[in-house]
């Protein structure tokens, strides 16, 4: 059963001169004048590039068992990526009260359905996640469950493990910032682009957000737990 819907805010019907000011607001709060997107998402990509080709150099000949670790990491992740938006974004957790204020209070904020683009590469803070976040998450996720795949299989399965997670997440983060970008930017004729791009603008109808469309990448959870709409 759904949640309860709350009356929307000025900013979440879409009011051009509400979500103006309310990125106004958000710039100004958050992001300083030394800040560059091109810059964030270049660590972003040098930090989880650098994972990636260490996993890759250290690995020793993996066997064909051992190679579907990706497909089945794949898979974990794409649940994953669906779980932690349907709950700790989209619904208060205890611990994670950041995530939920950083996602439903401040990105469904910025962006509505209606005004999805970015205006500079300012912007970017609204949809990347800090530095210090994917920091985080690779000493307090990536590497204990490393160590943890290591004692419980071996070396290449966990190597195999943390390159694919990795690579999930960038390739999370990519195409994210890609669907607020402006329309007429080339990422938009790549063939079957706009499908993906379409389902992520659903579900940033205030009316549905909480319910339809957590899979920002592929939406195989979403269709396997009845939470895809193809509007």
């Amino acid at each position: 059963m759904h949640a309860k819907v709350k009356t929307p805010t000025p900013a979440e019907t879409g009011d051009p001169a509400v979500v103006r000011t309310v990125r106004a607001n958000y710039r100004a709060e958050f992001i300083s004048g030394r800040y560059n997107g091109h810059l964030h998402l270049a660590m972003t990509m040098t930090l989880g590039l650098g994972v990636i080709a260490l996993c890759v150099y250290w690995l020793k000949s993996p066997s064909l068992l051992e190679w579907l670790t990706i497909p089945a990491t794949f898979l974990y992740a794409n649940f994953a990526e669906w779980a932690g938006h349907k709950y700790a974004m989209h619904r208060p957790v205890k611990g994670l009260g950041f995530v939920y204020k950083r996602h439903s209070l401040q990105h469904h904020k910025f962006f509505t359905d209606t005004h999805m683009e970015i205006d500079n590469n300012m912007d970017f803070k609204a949809v990347l996640f800090p530095i210090a976040i994917v920091g985080f998450f690779v000493l307090a996720f990536f590497v204990p469950m490393g160590l943890l795949v290591a004692w419980l299989f071996n070396e290449n399965v966990a190597l195999l493990l943390v390159a694919t997670g990795m690579a999930y997440y960038l390739n999370y983060e990519l195409l994210h910032l890609s669907y607020h970008l402006k329309e007429d930017h080339w990422v938009h004729r790549i063939p079957g682009f706009t499908r993906f791009a379409r389902l992520h603008t659903t579900h940033h109808d205030h009316r549905i957000m909480a319910h339809k469309n957590f899979n920002i990448t592929y939406p195989i959870m979403d269709w396997l737990m009845g939470t895809w709409d193809r509007r």
